[in-house]
C-alpha cells in the first residue's frame, strides 16, 4: 500500500510539475504558485472539515518545516523549467531522492546496499552529463541547472520532516503543509507587490496544478503513514519520469545526445537507489 501511494504521488507530482513548468514560461513562477495553490488548500480544507477530527499537536511544527522546504523547492523548480529544458531540470531535481537515504544512514544507522551505491554514482554522474551543453569551441552549463540544484536540495529537505509529520495521520499534515505554503507565497507576493494580471485563459491549467501538487503531497503523507521514509520518498521521487515524458511527447523537447544519456543515467540511478539490500 505504501509503495502504491508513493507511486501515485509521483504521478500526481509529475503531471502537475509539467503543467507548472509550462505556465512558468508565460507568467512569473511566483504568480503560478499564488494562483494555483489556494485550490489545493480549499480541497484539503473540505476534507478536514468533513472528517471532523482534532488537530494533532505533534504534527504542526514538522508540517510547517516541510512546507518551507517544499515551497522553496517548487518555486526553484518552476524557475528552472522556465529557464531551461524540462528534460534536464526535472531529472536533476530527482536527485533529492538520495537525501532521505543519506539521512537514514547518518541518523538511523541504515546501510547503503551495493545497488544503491551504484545508483548514487550513476545519478550523480548522469546529472553532470545532463548539465553540460556542447557549443562551438566551448562547453557550458545548461540553462536552469542552478535552479534545479536548489530544487533538489529543497525537495530532499522536504521529505524528512513531512514523513515525521505523517507517521500517525496523513490528512492534517497535508492540510497544515498547504496552509503554511500559501501563507509563505502570499507574504512574498505582498512584499513584492506582485499584481495578478494576465491570468485569463490560464485558470483551467492553474486549477489543475494546484490540485495535482496538493494531491501529490497528500498521497506522499498517506504513504509515509504506512511505510519507511527510505522507501516512500524515493518512489515518490520518480515523478521526473512523468515530467520528462510529457515534455518529449507534448512539447517535442529534444536535447543533445550526451545530455539524453545523462538523463537516462540519472533516472536509472534513482531507480537503483530504491533497492533494498
Amino acid at each position: 500500500m505504501a509503495a502504491l501511494l508513493a507511486l501515485a504521488a509521483s504521478l500526481s507530482w509529475g503531471v502537475g510539475d509539467f503543467l507548472g513548468g509550462v505556465k512558468a514560461r508565460v507568467m512569473p513562477s511566483l504568480l503560478v504558485l499564488a494562483a494555483s495553490q489556494p485550490f489545493g488548500l480549499a480541497a484539503l480544507g473540505i476534507a478536514v472539515a468533513v472528517r471532523g477530527t482534532g488537530i494533532p499537536g505533534d504534527e504542526v511544527a514538522w508540517s510547517a518545516l516541510a512546507a518551507v522546504a517544499g515551497t522553496v523547492g517548487l518555486f526553484a523548480f518552476y524557475r528552472g523549467m522556465a529557464a531551461g529544458a524540462i528534460s534536464i531540470v526535472a531529472p536533476i531535481a530527482a536527485l533529492s531522492a538520495g537525501i532521505p537515504v543519506i539521512w537514514g544512514v547518518a541518523v538511523s544507522g541504515d546501510r547503503v546496499s551495493g545497488l544503491q551505491g551504484i545508483g548514487f554514482v550513476a545519478a550523480i554522474g548522469g546529472s553532470v552529463a545532463a548539465s553540460l551543453e556542447r557549443r562551438p569551441g566551448r562547453t557550458q552549463i545548461a540553462a536552469g541547472v542552478g535552479w534545479a540544484v536548489v530544487a533538489m536540495l529543497a525537495f530532499g529537505a522536504y521529505f524528512v520532516p513531512m514523513h515525521a509529520a505523517s507517521t500517525q495521520d496523513w490528512l492534517w499534515p497535508a492540510f497544515l503543509f498547504r496552509c503554511t505554503s500559501v501563507t509563505l507565497v502570499y507574504s512574498v507576493v505582498l512584499i513584492r507587490r506582485l499584481r495578478p494580471t494576465g491570468l485569463r485563459g490560464h485558470w483551467p491549467g492553474l486549477i489543475a496544478i494546484g490540485l495535482l501538487d496538493t494531491g501529490g503531497n497528500a498521497l506522499f503523507a498517506a504513504a509515509s503513514s504506512h511505510g519507511l521514509l527510505s522507501v516512500v520518498s524515493v518512489l515518490a521521487s520518480l515523478y521526473p519520469v512523468v515530467t520528462v515524458l510529457l515534455a518529449r511527447l507534448v512539447l517535442g523537447e529534444r536535447v543533445q545526445r550526451s545530455q539524453d544519456a545523462g538523463v537516462l543515467l540519472v533516472l536509472g540511478g534513482v531507480v537503483l537507489i530504491t533497492a533494498r539490500g
